[in-house]
């Protein structure tokens, strides 16, 4: 019943194609299209959210509405689904558009930037605020139709092969780490390196970097970073929200019938649900056994979070300088989150603090 309450709420038309899928396919063209993911199929949460939704844009449609995905690598490399979804070589890909902070900053809004929203106050900003129809627009210039489709919730801040005691213990190193969080953590000192999910393990076990930022315990121990790393840290600054989207190229999109449209979208609705609830069930259990494993869970010390937020604002005043997009996005995003920080302090965060404290 959740599911189907969802979506009567998802977008205009979705509960009604959902529901009328059946008669309307008969009539309805055949259309296959192919999905690039950024992701690897190892990664049960993200790559499977991902075959959840294709599969249930097929059920929608009857059959006649296909999508065929291809994990990071098959078509093109994990971090390059961006361009091939605006050049059309493939009609869509999921993504995370913290992987394209290099073509401009402004991408990183659409993901996740440090000190940001969490995930419920991302969903509210792109309902109920202006951020889907600014991302929206800014993606535009790109040939992309954007549609969010996965969170991971609040992320680990990270695995280190030295245990992090001050700032300067920073200091020149070497960390695979994405987004503007890259560029904050360089002001610390830090060496960011962009490396792609399935190449990070062998560059920290073989020395090539020393520390990694991915996602969480449940991802993280897939991945066996506890393995050639001893210290976990949190929490993640830079993400406590991490939104993936389903891009799609503009052209292909004005092609595919209304029905569809609403099919895709709805689908891509329920994957949200589906990921961040995966990461809920599972993250628990893997952060237990991660500590049980000998793995040491430790905060990051109070001088690196105040040094990383000093960091942090100071980039964004120089980017809002330089980036006109930048500028007008990240505005209103913050002016959204004060609103939504001074709501969640009073009642959400006073609910919580209680609940954790109590011992039984």
């Amino acid at each position: 019943m959740e599911r189907r309450s969802f979506l009567k709420k998802a977008g205009a038309g979705l509960a009604a194609g959902a529901v009328a899928a059946p008669a309307l396919a008969q009539n309805a063209p055949t259309i296959k299209w192919r999905m690039a993911s950024s992701y690897p199929k190892s990664l049960d949460t993200i790559y499977g959210a991902t075959e959840f939704l294709v599969k249930r844009v097929a059920e929608m449609s009857g059959g006649k509405f296909q999508i065929q995905l291809f994990a990071a690598g098959e078509i093109v490399p994990g971090t390059a689904v961006h361009d091939a979804v605006k050049d059309g070589t493939v009609e869509t890909g999921f993504t995370n558009s913290a992987f394209y902070f290099g073509k401009e900053p402004t991408y990183c809004i659409d993901s996740a930037i440090p000190f940001g929203m969490n995930t419920r106050q991302v969903k509210a900003w792109y309902r109920h605020g202006n951020g889907g129809k600014l991302m929206g627009e800014f993606l535009a210039k790109s040939n992309i139709v954007s549609i969010p489709a996965g969170n991971t919730g609040a992320q680990m801040g990270g695995w280190y092969r030295k245990e992090i005691k001050s700032i300067a213990d920073l200091k020149g190193m070497k960390m695979r780490v994405v987004g503007v969080a890259g560029a904050v953590l360089s002001k610390l000192g830090v060496v960011p390196q962009l490396i792609a999910g399935g190449d990070i393990y062998p560059a920290l076990e073989k020395g090539v970097i020393d520390a990694v930022e991915w996602v969480g315990p449940y991802d993280d121990q897939k991945l066996g970073f506890n393995k050639v790393a001893k210290y976990y840290y949190y929490p993640s600054w830079w993400e406590g929200s991490a939104q993936m989207c389903v891009y799609v190229n503009a052209g292909k999109w004005a092609e595919l019938p209304k029905e569809y449209q609403a099919m895709l979208t709805a689908a891509c609705a329920e994957a949200e649900v589906e990921m961040v609830s995966r990461y809920d069930a599972k993250n628990p259990t893997a952060l237990r056994q991660l500590m049980a494993s000998g793995t040491k869970i430790l905060p990051f010390p109070k001088d690196v979070m105040e040094a990383a937020y000093k960091a942090s604002m100071e980039y964004y005043a120089e980017t809002s300088a330089k980036y006109p997009d930048f500028k007008r996005i990240y505005d209103d995003y913050k002016k959204f989150m004060d609103e939504q920080n001074f709501w969640f302090r009073v009642a959400e965060n006073e609910f919580a603090k209680f609940m954790f404290s109590r011992k039984n």
